[in-house]
């Protein structure tokens, strides 16, 4: 079985921890597609953000995920896409549930927010955790809705 596409996306305050999972996804064999900022230099996360979610509406990845200060602003922007369903996480169990209740398919983190080392966690429990379906498949497709 293949391992799923990647689109990843940042602003300049997520831009470390972007490159640092843009690693630890291609050294796992995963391919992922840098689309920017591609520096710490001061930027506006919607020129970055919306085409890395407008990519995974589309269907040229499987996920996305985006990266800033908070991660807020970037999961705002990523659930603007019609399609993308972005939560922001910041623990394990954050991860599991955004993946197994909501099937989402956009990771919002935030670089000042956690660790680096909880980040790549939450990468690899987010990418590994599988939709529960059941009463969740209903509320999706109200969200869809």
């Amino acid at each position: 079985m293949s391992k799923p596409s990647i689109a990843i996306g940042s602003d300049h305050a997520g831009f470390d921890y972007k490159q640092a999972i843009i690693k630890h996804l291609t050294d796992q064999g995963f391919t992922v597609k840098d689309f920017g900022t591609h520096s710490d230099e001061s930027c506006d996360y919607p020129e970055f953000i919306r085409p890395t979610a407008e990519a995974v509406a589309r269907g040229e990845f499987d996920y996305g995920i985006v990266l800033g200060g908070s991660g807020n602003g970037e999961a705002i922007v990523a659930n603007k896409v019609k399609g993308i369903r972005c939560g922001l996480c910041w623990s394990e169990d954050t991860a599991i549930w955004n993946r197994s209740h909501n099937n989402a398919n956009c990771l919002a983190l935030g670089q000042r927010t956690i660790s680096e080392v909880v980040a790549l966690q939450i990468v690899d429990l987010w990418l590994g955790t599988p939709f529960d379906g059941g009463r969740h498949e209903r509320r999706v497709q109200q969200i869809e809705g």
